[in-house]
């Protein structure tokens, strides 16, 4: 029985000591470390970092889940993976859904936990690659055509291949060489170089607003021997009234010149876009520097303008392509200003909007602002305004006073930079206004006032006339009041047959010397002294014994 119990002990200890190693193998295998994802393009790998570096015949292996399928599925290419990435790109997935990925380590039958990565959708993840070049040299342009980031069937940018802008950087292969840095489309060309000269240049990819892609290669070219015949220059095109005039600067004569135009956004898909170009009415085999086409042959729409000459052996290449916008290609005529006088010394303006034709006003199509200048008629001080109105005031103007005014009409949209020339001027005169009449009012109040006043000064200046060249025959009244008794005031008149002169001296109201001196007919004289008078003087009157008494009583008056 010990023996057996022995026997069953030592089986014991050596299954323990089996299971040990693989318990301990499975307890000490570690997750995968700084687990991530890379996508360029349409290219899918999966990268991560070994827990422990020293553990040898480790394999790893990844699952993915979507959120239409909660099941975990075996993640294709990345099944017992010995190294440390895998490329999962064969999976057919959809770029916009959101994926979930898990990866764990391998060893034999031991595997470790789970690592898994936070859930993401491919388009966000993926990054733009280097576009394909393909150059083609001229004299003086280098054609450039360039092939979307991805491969041919576009899975991650199927919708976006029309989206990329190209940022292309263009040098001389030389050391000394200057970078230029321009936006070009798919199929453009790159003007204005030098013959005979290598350039080198590399091209990006971006798709806004945030992706923005890797420079492609190098890529170097040639320019060929210079063209005899130079293309036509400066191409610009004009609109008058219902037709489009294009012209363009060419010094060789004896040549024809052909145009041609192509709708703008062919040139943002990619691929050759050379037989999309039409010819321009009326505009092929012209032998002057301008052709003449109708409006109706472009709609509203950008199209790009070419021209090239020809002396019928030798044939230029095509000028720079002209952008061409039929919105931008209107006329804008001035527009009729109507200013009109209003009772509160203000003027009122009407404009009325510039037409296109007799029956089509511009307005119609085109939102309009109106650039209005305005002025006082005496002086050189402007006030630029700018009004979307056609009806407006300007208040508050000096009374009786001529102001001007011109207008030319704006296109709103500010790129367009689209304007008339300014309108005929029109002037008006301002009415007399509140203010006028408050000062004819005044007026009429101080005439009135003044007319006692002029009376007044009138009355006291004919006074003045009349006490100068008319005097009074009466004596002042400060002569009068001591001759206030009758007899005494009698001797002061003055008869028909007497020729009197008086004089009187005041020296004081106490003491008063009177003289008179009287002629009569029969020679008879009368002489009066007082003592303490400083002058003498006569009278006379009919009466003799009279005058002794007014001579004795007035002597009295002195003496008391």
């Amino acid at each position: 029985m010990l023996a057996l119990l022995g026997a069953t002990t030592l089986v014991l200890v050596a299954a323990v000591r089996w299971m040990l190693p693989a318990a301990a193998g499975g307890t000490n295998l570690k997750s995968p470390q700084n687990v991530e994802v890379y996508i360029v393009d349409d290219t899918f790998i999966l990268r991560w970092n070994r827990s422990d570096p020293s553990v040898k015949n480790v394999t790893f292996s990844a699952d993915y889940q979507t959120l239409k399928n909660d099941t975990w599925v075996k993640l294709p290419g990345c099944q017992s993976i010995a190294s440390t990435k895998c490329n999962f790109s064969s999976v057919k997935l959809n770029v916009y859904e959101e994926i979930k990925l898990r990866i764990r380590a391998e060893e034999d039958s031991n595997t470790s936990p789970w690592h898994y990565v936070d859930s993401f959708t491919l388009f966000e993840k993926a990054q733009i690659g280097p576009p394909k070049v393909h150059l083609e040299a001229e004299d003086k342009a280098i054609i450039i055509n360039i092939s979307p980031p991805g491969t041919k069937d576009h899975g991650m940018w199927a919708l976006d291949s029309s989206s990329f802008t190209y940022s292309l950087d263009i040098w001389k292969n030389s050391s000394s060489g200057e970078r230029r840095t321009k936006t070009v489309y798919p199929r453009d060309k790159i003007y204005k170089l030098s013959p005979e000269t290598t350039y080198c240049l590399k091209v990006k990819a971006r798709l806004l607003p945030r992706k923005t892609g890797v420079y492609s290669p190098v890529y170097c070219i040639k320019t060929t021997v210079e063209n005899k015949l130079p293309p036509p220059e400066n191409i610009q095109v004009d609109a008058k009234n219902h037709i489009y005039v294009l012209k363009w600067d060419y010094t060789y004569e004896n040549v024809t010149f052909q145009a041609q135009w192509l709708h703008a956004y062919l040139k943002k898909i990619p691929g050759d876009n050379s037989g999309k170009w039409k010819q321009i009415p009326n505009c092929e085999n012209v032998q002057t520097t301008q052709c003449v086409f109708p409006k109706n042959t472009f709609r509203k729409g950008i199209y790009l303008i070419r021209v090239r000459a020809s002396d019928g052996n030798t044939t230029s290449v095509w000028s720079d392509e002209k952008k061409f916008d039929t919105q931008l290609q209107i006329t804008l005529f001035p527009p009729v200003i109507i200013m009109k006088s209003i009772n509160d010394v203000s003027l009122r303006v009407y404009i009325s909007a510039p037409e296109e034709s007799e029956s089509k006003p511009v307005n119609h199509h085109y939102p309009l602002i109106y650039e209005i200048v305005f002025w006082e008629n005496t002086s050189n001080a402007e006030r630029k305004i700018r009004e979307n109105r056609t009806d407006f005031t300007f208040p508050k103007l000096k009374p009786l006073t001529v102001y001007c005014i011109k207008a030319r009409v704006l296109i709103q949209e500010e790129k367009w930079n689209k304007s008339s020339v300014f309108s005929d001027i029109v002037c008006e005169k301002t009415k007399p206004g509140n203010t006028s009449k408050t000062w004819l009012i005044a007026g009429v109040c101080a005439a009135l006032f003044s007319i006692p006043v002029v009376i007044y000064v009138m009355k006291l200046l004919f006074r003045c006339i009349s006490y100068v060249f008319f005097p009074s025959s009466k004596p002042p009244s400060t002569i009068d009041e001591y001759f206030s008794e009758q007899p005494l005031r009698n001797l002061l008149l003055l008869t028909s047959e007497e020729q009197t002169e008086r004089c009187f001296i005041i020296e004081n109201t106490n003491t008063i010397t009177a003289v008179e001196e009287t002629n009569q007919t029969d020679g008879e004289h009368k002489k009066y002294n007082s003592q303490t008078s400083q002058d003498s003087g006569n009278y006379s009157n009919e009466d003799e014994s009279s005058g002794s008494k007014f001579s004795e009583e007035f002597l009295h008056q002195e003496t008391e």
